[in-house]
């Protein structure tokens, strides 16, 4: 399970003050002045891969979980049934387009979450429901607690994506 870290800014008054000293060789030595107010979270090799192995084990878990709607055989219908029994499960539906010749792609759309979320440890599960073009692979990106941004990495015109936004909240 994630060990989330609760950061917290390093708060000084006055903010931002800092004494600047030339030292003999042609440098300057930076020391932040004022007093601290809050210690901030440090920002070191513990915090950042605890962070990574979160993003990791989150990927891994989306990703086994679509691997268990395909296997299963779960289609739109049976998952909205299942879905009915869960109340923290979100569905959509967007239209996602492209403009641009493949390589290029300007599909990302910013899709706002109805209710918003405690973390953004949540899954998004997406679903298409048509198409027009090579798709490539569907991407939830940038996600926050009020929000994210989903779009594909094909050439497509058009894509139709049905999605199911799972989790987002503190045990």
């Amino acid at each position: 399970m994630y060990d989330v870290t609760k950061w917290q800014d390093h708060v000084t008054d006055p903010a931002n003050t800092f004494y600047i000293v030339k030292n003999d060789d042609g440098t300057y030595t930076i020391t932040p002045a004022g007093t601290v107010m809050q210690q901030g979270t440090p920002q070191d090799q513990t915090h950042f891969q605890n962070m990574e192995s979160g993003i990791h084990d989150a990927q891994i878990a989306a990703r086994l979980l679509a691997n268990a709607i395909r296997q299963h055989g779960w289609h739109l219908e049976e998952l909205d049934k299942w879905i009915k029994d869960h109340d923290n499960v979100e569905v959509g539906e967007v239209t996602l387009t492209n403009s641009l010749k493949f390589p290029f792609n300007n599909s990302k759309k910013t899709i706002p979450l109805q209710i918003e979320r405690e973390t953004t440890h949540y899954i998004v599960v997406a679903e298409i429901v048509s198409f027009v073009g090579n798709v490539g692979e569907i991407e939830a990106t940038e996600k926050l607690t009020n929000g994210f941004k989903l779009g594909f990495t094909g050439g497509a015109s058009k894509v139709v994506v049905k999605y199911f936004v799972l989790g987002g909240y503190e045990a």
